[in-house]
């Protein structure tokens, strides 16, 4: 499955989630059901992936924790947020980074339109 057809079944599975629970509800709760929407579609999912991070070739103590990795690829990262911020992207790139993946989907429940609150990051680095 290429990324955009896996991102295209990620957004199914939000819009899925969003339409059953409405905005608003702790991001928490959106991590469980989006979890068992993605699984009921029969992809691989992790959850609160903790990723070890090097620097200067030494890992170090504290680890990256990831919100929801789906089929190894895609890194999706749920917010529940008033505001929508520009580090929430950045941080999103930096998660593909140091992963080496290519594409992300940053969400945000709290929202009135879910379609206009589910951003695609990708890492161009190569």
């Amino acid at each position: 499955m290429t990324d955009n057809e896996l991102t295209y079944q990620i957004r199914g599975a939000i819009f899925e989630v969003y339409n059953a629970l409405g905005p608003g509800l702790l991001e928490s709760v959106y991590e469980e059901a989006l979890v068992f929407e993605l699984k009921q579609r029969g992809l691989k999912v992790e959850t609160q992936k903790q990723v070890p991070i090097v620097y200067k070739g030494n890992v170090l103590q504290t680890e990256l924790r990831l919100d929801i990795i789906v089929e190894d690829s895609v890194i999706v990262e749920l917010k529940s947020v008033d505001e929508m911020k520009k580090v929430f992207g950045k941080q999103l790139l930096t998660y593909l980074r140091l992963l080496n993946k290519k594409v992300g989907l940053l969400v945000n429940f709290k929202t009135d339109d879910i379609q206009k609150s589910i951003y695609r990051v990708a890492n161009n680095a190569d």
